[in-house]
């Protein structure tokens, strides 16, 4: 063994391995801080993506919140239309009820009326044709001393209905 201490070979293999010993603890610390800051760029990295994710995640729940609360908005608003559409379908069958039953009312009016102005009419015919029935019987029956006495009576009875 003392021969190996006086070997070249034995010291340049020991400031060798003390080299590459100093040169490894820098190297790996550098290596190591390397990789360290590259983690921490990584972890950085991943939190960000999932704060985004979280974000997103935040937005499309709200995005389906509002969209439930516009098809809910929307289902009531038709609810409203068709309930708004009935009772005015209501309103305009009862208008139309209404209306028929005044114009029945009317044309039974009109009906009731022509009935009476056909029968005035009749009655009014009917009276000209009996006075002109009576004239010509009274003509062809009468004398003028029966008529004259016939006027007679007639003024008389004429003269105390009026007084």
């Amino acid at each position: 063994m003392s021969g190996l201490l006086h070997s070249a070979e034995f010291w340049v293999f020991i400031a060798f391995l003390i080299l590459v010993g100093a040169g490894f603890k820098k190297v790996s610390a550098a290596l190591t801080g390397g990789l360290d800051a590259r983690a921490a760029r990584i972890k950085s990295h991943l939190d960000e993506a999932e704060k985004l994710r979280e974000d997103a995640q935040s937005l499309l729940a709200e995005y389906q919140r509002k969209q439930h609360a516009a098809a809910d908005e929307a289902a009531g608003i038709v609810a409203q239309a068709k309930a708004e559409a009935e009772r005015i379908r209501e309103q305009a069958q009862a208008d139309l009820e209404q209306a028929l039953k005044r114009r029945e009312q009317q044309a039974l009016e009109k009906i009731a009326q022509a009935e009476a102005e056909a029968l005035s009419a009749v009655r009014n015919q009917a009276v000209d044709l009996a006075m002109a029935a009576s004239r010509r019987l009274l003509a062809d029956n009468l004398d003028e001393a029966k008529a004259a006495r016939l006027v007679e009576e007639g003024i008389k009875d004429l003269s105390d209905k009026l007084h």
